[in-house]
C-alpha cells in the first residue's frame, strides 16, 4: 500500500492511500459549475475536467503575482492535486488501477509580471510524485492567465492511463 500525509492547503493533513480504504475528502466531492462532465473515460484514458483551487470549502481565490505568493501558490496547486486524487477515486474506485498519471495542465491566474508558473505547478507535480513514485513523471504544461473562472488562482486538468482490466 502507497500512502502518504500532507497538507491539503486549509491546514488539514489528509492520508491518502491506493488501497481500497482511501478516505476521500467531501471538499472533492463538487459537482460541475457548468455544462461538463467531471471525467471522461474513453479505451484506457481518463480525462478530468479542470479543478478549480478550493480553500476552506470555497474556491480560493486571487492571482499570483498580486495577491497571492508563489508558496501560496504552490500549496493551492497541491490541494487542487488532491482534490483531483479524489476524482480519480471516484471515476476509477481504487487508485491502484492507475497505471500513470499521463499529463497535467495548470492554469495559473497571474499578474503579466509574474514568470513562475511552473513553481506553482510544481505543488502539484510533487505530489502525485509522492502518491505514486513508481510511476514516473508525467508531462505537463502550465501558464499565465488573466482570469479563471470564479476569480480562482489555479485551475488543473489531468489525463490519466488506466491499467488494462485485471491488472490492478
Amino acid at each position: 500500500m502507497r500512502a502518504w500525509e500532507a497538507d491539503d492547503g486549509e491546514g488539514q493533513d489528509e492520508r491518502l492511500s491506493t488501497s481500497s480504504d482511501y478516505g476521500h475528502r467531501a471538499a472533492a466531492d463538487h459537482g460541475p459549475a457548468a455544462s461538463y462532465a467531471p471525467y471522461l473515460r474513453t479505451g484506457q484514458t481518463l480525462y478530468l475536467s479542470g479543478h478549480l483551487a478550493r480553500r476552506n470549502g470555497a474556491v480560493w481565490i486571487g492571482r499570483l503575482g498580486d495577491d497571492i505568493a508563489l508558496e501560496e501558490g504552490r500549496s493551492a496547486a497541491r490541494a487542487t492535486a488532491i482534490d483531483l486524487l479524489a476524482t480519480l477515486q471516484h471515476a476509477t474506485g481504487n487508485l491502484d488501477s492507475i497505471a500513470r498519471i499521463a499529463k497535467l495542465t495548470v492554469m495559473v491566474a497571474s499578474m503579466p509580471n509574474f514568470f513562475e508558473q511552473h513553481l506553482v505547478a510544481n505543488g502539484a507535480s510533487e505530489l502525485f510524485g509522492e502518491v505514486f513514485p513508481d510511476m514516473g513523471p508525467h508531462a505537463r504544461s502550465a501558464f499565465g492567465v488573466v482570469q479563471l473562472p470564479l476569480r480562482a488562482c489555479v485551475e488543473i486538468e489531468l489525463i490519466a492511463e488506466l491499467a488494462p482490466p485485471g491488472a490492478a
